[in-house]
């Protein structure tokens, strides 16, 4: 990081994915708290540094999100890392909240703080379908915790914090954890790392092109709904190391063969294990994450089979939600095997998940058959 001082305050500079954020902080807010969390300081805080010259900083985060195109989950790290600048974490826990808070609202998000139990919990609105961080109710409208995980056990039940009454007019945006883009990171932060898999009596060899950078992006990433889930894209070196090799694999192959290839790939180039084994706790994993991580589980390697065929054969596709597994179908022009009728249309199982049977299109794993699931998403392709 490279620090320079002016009269007025400090020019901060630092690398953020494959560009450089610049900034500068006025001494009008900068502001010393202290350690413990309480409403009468977040007030203090506030009233002291929405007094001071910060338009110059709040300018300077909205450009680089629109040079970027950063969706709002990425944006956030961009604050956090801001944050971290001017306040660090590991200084003054509290302080270092405070001035996320302030930045994310400053930026048009409805965010809010609560206080208690000697913590601080910042969190934000949401129109969105996550499932497993803990939210707020506030006049009928729900609000995210966006630090929960900082607090670990420590973390109360919602009713040990009471919010603190602090409007700011410009806080009026929902916030949205979906990722539609990836950011372009540099080109020499990627590693290479070699993939290979059988398919009809030969070997097909894959040098990825993976950045342990996507591991921090989603780090503290909730669980999104199927459909946001799903829809999350590689990095353009990951998807340019990799899309445009399966697409001359599949040449020559038909369809049904192509999607096979990719079913095949999905699931065995990978190490499976189910993620009590490899995290200890349920965490989907992105597609380039899966590409990137030694082991995978089922959840995993669905979104990374749709993505593939999506990218390449953009068909109609349905995932299954079994007690404890995830799977697919796929609609071809005439169904395949055993399939399913999800509103008239016919979808074939395609089992991106090593299991004991080597199933082809339209088999699906004995242990499955008779089971209720639920079909969480369904995809249809854009009429072109």
């Amino acid at each position: 990081m490279m620090i320079s001082i002016n009269v007025k305050g400090q020019n901060y500079s630092f690398d953020f994915y494959n560009g450089t954020f610049n900034f500068s902080i006025d001494s009008s807010i900068v502001f010393n708290t202290s350690q413990k969390a309480t409403a009468t300081e977040t007030e203090k805080f506030y009233s002291y540094v929405s007094a001071g010259h910060y338009a110059e900083l709040i300018a300077s985060l909205k450009k680089y999100r629109e040079k970027y195109d950063l969706n709002d989950w990425i944006y956030y790290q961009l604050i956090r890392k801001t944050a971290e600048q001017i306040s660090p974490k590991a200084d003054n826990y509290f302080r270092y909240t405070l001035y996320k808070w302030f930045l994310l609202s400053k930026c048009g998000y409805d965010a809010r703080l609560a206080v208690g139990n000697d913590q601080v919990i910042f969190y934000v609105k949401n129109e969105e379908n996550i499932s497993d961080i803990p939210f707020f109710m506030i006049d009928g409208e729900k609000y995210m915790c966006l630090n929960y995980h900082d607090y670990g056990k420590l973390f109360k039940q919602a009713d040990a914090y009471k919010p603190v009454n602090i409007t700011i007019p410009e806080a009026r945006n929902a916030f949205s954890y979906k990722v539609t883009r990836m950011p372009d990171f540099k080109p020499e932060n990627y590693a290479e790392k070699d993939v290979e898999f059988s398919y009809r009596q030969k070997i097909y060899h894959f040098k990825l092109k993976v950045n342990e950078d996507v591991q921090a992006i989603f780090k503290n990433y909730p669980g999104v709904d199927f459909e946001s889930y799903f829809n999350i894209p590689l990095s353009r070196e990951t998807y340019s190391s990799l899309i445009p090799i399966l697409k001359n694999n599949l040449k020559g192959m038909d369809q049904k063969k192509g999607v096979d290839y990719l079913m095949r790939f999905t699931r065995y180039a990978f190490l499976y294990e189910n993620d009590e084994q490899n995290f200890g706790t349920e965490k989907r994993l992105s597609p380039e994450q899966t590409l990137l991580n030694k082991y995978s589980d089922c959840d995993d390697r669905a979104a990374l089979f749709f993505f593939l065929v999506k990218e390449i054969y953009d068909l109609p596709m349905v995932a299954l939600l079994y007690p404890t597994h995830l799977t697919m179908a796929v609609q071809f022009d005439k169904p395949v095997g055993e399939f399913i009728t999800y509103k008239g249309k016919k979808y074939s199982f395609c089992e991106p998940t090593p299991q004991a049977q080597d199933l082809k299109i339209g088999q699906l794993a004995n242990k499955l058959k008779n089971i209720k699931y639920e079909i969480v998403y369904a995809y249809e392709p854009t009429k072109r």
